[in-house]
């Protein structure tokens, strides 16, 4: 490591995480990239998780530990960004850890590019059925399907990132360039969801993003117990937070097709992960869906060859629209596509369970009984 390597501050909101904490520090910790400092805010957590993160500050000098209220994710994560001294920060999820190569690759890969680089993104890896001896690392639903057509891009070039889970952990973020652009986290109660406005917050201000498709971050994903009680207790929280990032790019007045159809993909994946559990005949979910598809533009949604036949109906009907003939041969050949895409990326016994989930949900998820 040279003297002009670069400072990485590795942000870590923790609340009431003492059954990871050890594995995600000790993950950070162990980075064969050592230029880094480790910021853990202590939200108020009200189990041993302050005694950990002490417990390692003891032996390693580059922790820091801010000791405050419960506050929020986002609002943790933004004191990190206030106490944040790198060049580039990094954000780390207590349930999580990353591989050691992480940020070494990261940097290699953007110190070949002559631009200075804005966000350096990465693929993930899924951490399904976590902590189970039947515990398997999957690819994410976006590895091998970015290719801009040069380095750096603009997220016009790779608007797919935008489909897809958040996954703000799985990058870098130049701390200038947050600052420059006066990005922050929104700050709502809990966890919140608080990533999905920072994703378009940071992927669309800057033309300067690198994408390296090597998987490093390793994501706990939600039991399906626990994503079933979820929908049924913070039912609307996913379309809060659509209409969050929607704010964000009318701000930004961001008019690029590619982007829209990619934010209007993501309204219609959480309002079908809603009414998987919660009917759409209930008057507040109806209401919010139809406030959500007002902000969509027609044509888009309508000539969207990923949407479904379904999901256009439903969308014409909360518009109170004359349906268009929809191309169903479109959308079949775009699932065939999703299906050998999934085989050759998550295998044959996860693309069979993720097919039998879907078809058994089908009519669900178009707001049919």
């Amino acid at each position: 490591m040279t003297l002009n390597s670069p400072l990485i501050s590795v942000i870590i909101p923790i609340y009431n995480a003492e059954r990871y904490l050890d594995q995600c520090l000790g993950s950070v910790e162990e980075q064969i990239y050592r230029n880094l400092e480790i910021i853990c805010l202590n939200d108020g957590s009200t189990d041993s998780s302050l005694g950990i993160m002490q417990k390692h500050a003891a032996q390693d000098g580059r922790i820091r530990i801010i000791d405050k209220q419960n506050q929020g994710y986002g609002a943790s994560c933004n004191r990190g960004l206030k106490e944040a001294q790198g060049d580039y920060v990094s954000i780390v999820e207590p349930d999580d850890w990353i591989e050691p190569s992480m940020y070494k690759d990261m940097l290699a890969f953007a110190d070949q590019l002559d631009t200075p680089i804005d966000i350096i993104k990465t693929a993930y890896w899924r951490i399904v059925n976590a902590d189970t001896p039947r515990q398997r690392k999957l690819n994410c639903s976006y590895k091998s399907r970015i290719h801009p057509l040069k380095q750096p891009f603009a997220i016009r070039d790779a608007p797919h990132l935008l489909c897809h889970h958040p996954s703000i952990w799985s990058a870098i973020y130049r701390r200038e360039f947050l600052e420059l652009r006066g990005i922050h986290f929104k700050e709502i109660p809990g966890a919140g969801w608080a990533d999905n406005p920072f994703l378009v917050e940071t992927l669309c201000q800057t033309d300067r993003i690198a994408y390296l498709d090597n998987a490093y971050y390793c994501y706990r994903e939600e039991t399906p117990e626990k994503t079933k009680a979820f929908a049924q207790h913070n039912t609307l929280l996913p379309i809060e937070r659509w209409n969050d990032m929607m704010d964000v790019l009318e701000r930004l007045r961001v008019s690029d097709a590619a982007i829209l159809r990619a934010h209007n993909s993501r309204g219609f994946t959480y309002l079908s992960g809603i009414i998987e559990e919660v009917d759409l005949s209930h008057n507040e979910v109806r209401e919010a869906a139809a406030h959500m598809f007002e902000r969509m533009d027609a044509d888009l949604v309508f000539s969207d060859p990923e949407i479904s036949p379904g999901c256009k109906r439903m969308f014409a009907e909360l518009r109170r629209l004359p349906c268009p003939r929809i191309d169903k041969m479109a959308y079949l050949r775009g699932l065939v596509s999703q299906g050998v895409y999934n085989l050759k990326n998550t295998g044959v016994s996860n693309t069979f369970f993720a097919t039998s989930n879907y078809l058994k949900k089908r009519k669900k998820r178009t707001g049919r009984r």
